[in-house]
């Protein structure tokens, strides 16, 4: 039993050790990038609204956005003030019924909107007008291999 857990000790060292590298740089075009915007959703833009992503930030089809809504800002102990990100979609609760902050993209631009079984006309300006919403671009790569879980598990 001292020799397998030896052997398996020195295995892991072995690999642990090959997968270091001196090379500490990452590539500026590799980080994920965001960027934040506020709207208003009102029954003249059908609530909904396009947000056309910056030139500065490269879009690859591969890449995965991500929409966080502005929820609230919190008091923290010292009385630093602390925003609440909530991930899209984002379903609202009322009287009326509910909708959802929802959003859909390109790699060129984001498109915000509200749906549900309300009448969005009856909504508050506090739920409607200068919504912020964070946009988050985090680059990925189509795998090479698309295994089924059959292959995952025979491995």
């Amino acid at each position: 039993m001292k020799n397998v857990f030896l052997f398996l000790s020195l295995t892991s060292m072995l690999f642990l050790n090959s997968c270091y590298s001196d090379n500490d740089t990452i590539e500026v075009s590799s980080l994920s990038q965001v960027f934040e915007t506020t709207v208003s959703f009102t029954n003249s833009n059908g609530y909904s609204q396009l947000v056309t992503i910056p030139p500065d930030i490269q879009v690859y089809e591969s890449d995965v956005v991500l929409v966080y809504w502005l929820e609230d800002v919190v008091s923290g102990p010292n009385g630093n003030a602390f925003d609440v990100w909530t991930p899209l979609p984002q379903t609202i609760y009322t009287n009326e019924g509910s909708f959802q902050y929802n959003f859909n993209h390109t790699f060129i631009d984001v498109f915000l909107f509200l749906q549900g079984d309300i009448n969005f006309d009856s909504l508050g300006n506090s739920v409607t007008n200068n919504q912020t919403f964070r946009i988050a671009i985090v680059g990925a790569e189509f795998a090479k291999t698309n295994p089924s879980m059959q292959q995952v598990l025979d491995l």
